[in-house]
């Protein structure tokens, strides 16, 4: 029986442990023309290698770890090109997670800083079951998690990306009063799905 066919480079088994150093300049060939077999050899090849690396990055933090790596991988399918030697792709491959984590971070921390201001203008701000700010934040992310997509799109667009109404008008094709209006009837949802837990909580 004759053996498959295999593009040059390409491994055909999963196993990572495999020595057969990989050829660069072909697996990068065949990821940027969306071979399926080039980007599985390339997870088993650099998928836990980009997450030990990315551990070292966060300090130990794995749930960061995984998220910049995630966001990684989806930039390297859309940025591949073709790469000559092991050296350079590896080099590529770090600067996106690195990129990855850095934007992550700021997520994070616009993520947070708007938690902060919508407890601190809101009414249920002091309530004495919250602990340093710890619980109204904890019950906010779960029901902003919990929203409809366009409407937790929305929130993430003007408060952690900082898009004026304006902005989100012209891309959604509609008027800045109807976004504001969008945007004040979700912050009154939030708010009132906020008191309803800390009031049952009682």
């Amino acid at each position: 029986m004759n053996e498959p066919a295999q593009s040059p480079g390409l491994r055909s088994t999963p196993d990572a442990s495999v020595s057969e150093p990989l050829d660069i300049r072909a697996l990068t060939r065949a990821m940027s023309k969306g071979n399926d077999m080039a980007y599985r050899t390339f997870y088993d090849a650099y998928f836990d290698r980009l997450l030990r690396y990315l551990l070292v990055v966060t300090r130990g933090d794995e749930e960061a770890a995984r998220e910049a790596l995630q966001q990684a991988l989806v930039r390297v399918v859309r940025h591949i090109k073709v790469f000559q030697d092991e050296a350079a792709f590896w080099s590529w491959l770090t600067l996106l997670a690195r990129s990855a984590r850095s934007d992550e971070t700021r997520k994070r921390r616009r993520y947070f800083a708007f938690l902060e201001k919508f407890t601190s203008h809101s009414e249920i701000a002091g309530d004495p079951l919250d602990d340093a700010g710890t619980t109204l934040r904890a019950a906010l992310d779960r029901h902003l998690q919990s929203l409809p997509p366009d409407d937790r799109t929305l929130i993430e667009q003007k408060y952690f990306a900082h898009q004026s109404v304006r902005e989100l008008a012209g891309e959604m094709q509609t008027t800045g009063k109807a976004i504001e209006s969008r945007l004040s009837r979700v912050r009154r949802k939030l708010k009132e799905a906020l008191l309803a837990e800390l009031k049952n909580e009682q």
